[in-house]
């Protein structure tokens, strides 16, 4: 598939469309990602949040990350489920649970991030590209 996808939390209440491609597809496993993620790591997705629309109340929790960054957790304040992530870093983008997004999304990982942080007993795919902590930053949508 590919863009617009469109999401939703498990109630109904917040509802998602991104008119673009995502910068990047990736899985972390930092410490406060395996909390997020009941002990697993994240797979996100990173969207401009131009061309997004958003219906809904999403909820937000903030928490200064190893990064040195300070970040949000969005979710929906009526079922819990976690919808998006923010950071200090980028703010003219989202980065989106893979989970908020409607089935056949199409969208898989391409690196894994924060691996130092990783339990023993994670399995990585070895295809993915693999950073032991934070990866660059994406370039800006438009950007060479």
């Amino acid at each position: 598939m590919t863009a617009p996808y469109h999401g939703r939390c498990n109630c109904g209440a917040v509802t998602a469309t991104f008119a673009s491609e995502p910068l990047w597809v990736r899985q972390c496993w930092c410490r406060q990602c395996q909390r997020a993620a009941a002990g697993s790591a994240t797979v996100n997705a990173l969207f401009p949040i131009e061309g997004m629309t958003l219906a809904g109340e999403v909820a937000w929790k903030a928490y200064d990350a190893a990064s040195g960054n300070t970040v949000e957790q969005g979710f929906c304040p009526s079922c819990g489920t976690p919808i998006f992530g923010r950071n200090s870093s980028r703010k003219d983008s989202l980065v989106v649970r893979l989970g908020f997004l409607d089935a056949g999304h199409g969208l898989k990982p391409s690196s894994v991030i924060w691996l130092d942080e990783a339990p023993a007993w994670a399995v990585i795919d070895p295809a993915l590209e693999q950073f032991a902590r934070q990866s660059p930053p994406p370039l800006s949508p438009g950007a060479s």
